[in-house]
């Protein structure tokens, strides 16, 4: 493996810690690449968590993939698309090295905790729209190609988590520039594949999130999978010890995740 930290080309204020694959390269194999994973975890917009970074890295690695976890910016730095630019150049910049890391740069996915499901989300949803272009106003190709959303923010209207959208949105509560970031109502034929989890019983992100945003990708058509647990709390990243909520059963949305990308990409390890 190889390890080191960038910060994105044409943004400030956050770093990504990558997690590149070694092993089973050589000069006979100089055209193999294998996908890519970025990581965001969740923390409301106002912190990122670690729970939710380096544990989900070396599951995705583990499993064969390029990993890159974004340290974004959270609180007043949240609002006016700066967590979604960074995501972006994040993406933008993995695209523009994948020769050199041997990175399929069609086989690219997103995965995101809680705030940190909203923000992989927001690429996945708002990469085309014109009120978030007029602020990135670059060319690159930033859409990912799969996104995994795990017990994700995605609502603005009762169901939503508060504080993640009034951070981002930086409006009033119940505004339309605050109901504007409900991702579910930005869903299009162009919206990436997408993998969701959700425990029923989550009490900080409701579970109605993930169910809304599965009715609008099949509205449009778009593949998708989602898994709803009887009980978890929330917060539960790999449900792991290292992690602190260590659960066998609600931690097969790790394997079935792989799983499901594995269909999506034609990649097997």
């Amino acid at each position: 493996m190889r390890y080191f930290e960038f910060q994105p080309e044409g943004v400030e204020n956050c770093s990504v810690k990558a997690y590149v694959q070694t092993c089973g390269f050589s000069n006979e194999m100089a055209d193999r690449c294998l996908p890519a994973m970025i990581v965001c975890p969740g923390g409301g917009y106002g912190m990122v968590s670690d729970r939710e970074g380096e544990p989900v890295a070396k599951e995705y690695f583990t499993a064969g993939y390029h990993v890159f976890v974004l340290t974004y910016s959270v609180g007043e730095r949240a609002k006016n698309f700066e967590p979604l630019c960074q995501l972006a150049a994040t993406i933008a910049h993995v695209r523009k090295y994948a020769d050199e890391w041997r990175i399929a740069k069609d086989k690219i996915a997103v995965s995101g905790f809680s705030a940190g499901g909203h923000l992989a989300c927001s690429l996945g949803t708002l990469y085309n729209e014109e009120k978030f272009l007029k602020v990135w106003n670059r060319s690159e190709d930033i859409r990912p190609n799969a996104m995994v959303l795990c017990y994700p923010v995605i609502t603005a209207d009762v169901y939503t988590h508060g504080g993640s959208i009034l951070n981002v949105s930086g409006a009033e509560e119940g505004s339309e520039e605050y109901r504007w970031f409900g991702l579910e109502n930005h869903v299009d034929s162009t919206t990436p594949p997408t993998f969701l989890w959700h425990t029923a019983n989550d009490n900080v992100v409701p579970v109605e999130n993930s169910i809304a945003m599965a009715r609008a990708l099949s509205v449009e058509k778009i593949p998708f999978e989602l898994h709803i647990l009887p009980e978890g709390p929330h917060g539960m990243s790999t449900c792991t010890q290292e992690v602190g909520t260590k659960d066998a059963y609600v931690g097969r949305w790790v394997e079935w995740s792989i799983a499901w990308l594995a269909k999506t990409f034609g990649f097997e390890k």
